[in-house]
C-alpha cells in the first residue's frame, strides 16, 4: 500500500527549477530517504509532501489525498521534524510539547499525559521543567522529534534529523527512529549522511539538481556499484557528495 506518491512533480521559483519532473512511491511502514547535497531539491520535496508549499505542476498524494485540495486533513495525520530548530525559547521542555498539542485540538489532560510519555521515549523526563536554552543541541533535536509525535502521526517527516549532532547524539536519534519504524510508523527523511541512509532507510531516492537519479535499497545500490553510498553517488552523478555540500 502506497502511503505517499508523486507523479511528474515540479517546483519552480521564477526561472529556477528546484524540483524537475520527479515521480516516486512510498509504502506504508517503510523508511524512505531522499539522499543528496544541499540544493538537490530534497527539502522542497518534503515541504510539498507535508503541504507547506504547493507543487508548480504534477500530482502528489498522501493517504490517497491531494496535497493541494486536502492539505488540512493530511497535516492532521503527519508529524514534522524540521531541519532548523524552531522550539519556543520562552517555554520549558514540557511546555513546548503541551502548547504545540493545542494545534491539534488535543485536550489538556491528554496532551500532558502524552507529553510525559514522549519525554520518557526520548529520555528527557528529568529535563521536563528546564528551559530549552539550557539543553544541548542533541537534546533539542530529540525534543523536536518528540514534538513531531505529539499528534500520534502515521507519517513522520524528518528533514536532516541529525545535522550538526555529535556521533553519540546521532546514534541516539537513530535508535529512536528505529523504534518508531518497528511500530509501523512511516518515516520520510532527507539526509546527506551516508551512514544514516545505510542504517535506517529501506529505500533511498538519490537526488541531484532537482532530479531523482535512481530509487533503490542502500544494500542493492552498494552491491550494484561495488562501494558505499558515497561511491554510488559519485558514480551516478559524477560528483563527490561531500564536496558539493
Amino acid at each position: 500500500m502506497n502511503i505517499a506518491e508523486a507523479q511528474g512533480l515540479c517546483k519552480k521559483y521564477g526561472e529556477l527549477i528546484a524540483v524537475n519532473n520527479i515521480s516516486f512511491t512510498i509504502s506504508k511502514g517503510e523508511c524512505f530517504g531522499f539522499l543528496g547535497p544541499n540544493g538537490a531539491g530534497k527539502t522542497t520535496v518534503m515541504g510539498i509532501i507535508y503541504c507547506f508549499m504547493p507543487p508548480s505542476s504534477g500530482h502528489v498524494k498522501v493517504f490517497d489525498l491531494d496535497v493541494t485540495a486536502q492539505s488540512r486533513t493530511i497535516k492532521s495525520r503527519i508529524g514534522v521534524m524540521p531541519q532548523d530548530n524552531n522550539l519556543d525559547p520562552d517555554l520549558s521542555v514540557l511546555e513546548n510539547l503541551t502548547v504545540y498539542a493545542r494545534y491539534f485540538d488535543i485536550p489538556g489532560k491528554t496532551a500532558s499525559l502524552r507529553a510525559h510519555d514522549l519525554l520518557d521515549f526520548i529520555e528527557l523526563r528529568e529535563k521536563s521543567h528546564v528551559n530549552i536554552k539550557d539543553l544541548s543541541g542533541g537534546m533539542q533535536r530529540r525534543l523536536l522529534l518528540a514534538r513531531a509525535l505529539i499528534n500520534n502521526p502515521e507519517i513522520i517527516i524528518l528533514d536532516e534529523p541529525t545535522t550538526g549532532l555529535d556521533p553519540h547524539s546521532r546514534i541516539s536519534v537513530w535508535n529512536q527512529l528505529g523504534k518508531l519504524k518497528s511500530e509501523g510508523i512511516t518515516l520520510i527523511l532527507t539526509t546527506h549522511y551516508m551512514e544514516e541512509a545505510e542504517r535506517i532507510c529501506d529505500r533511498v531516492a538519490i537526488m541531484d539538481s532537482g532530479s531523482i537519479i535512481t530509487v533503490d535499497s542502500p544494500a542493492h545500490l552498494m552491491e550494484t556499484y561495488s562501494g558505499n553510498l558515497e561511491d554510488v553517488y559519485l558514480k551516478l552523478t559524477g560528483k563527490a557528495l561531500k564536496d558539493s555540500e
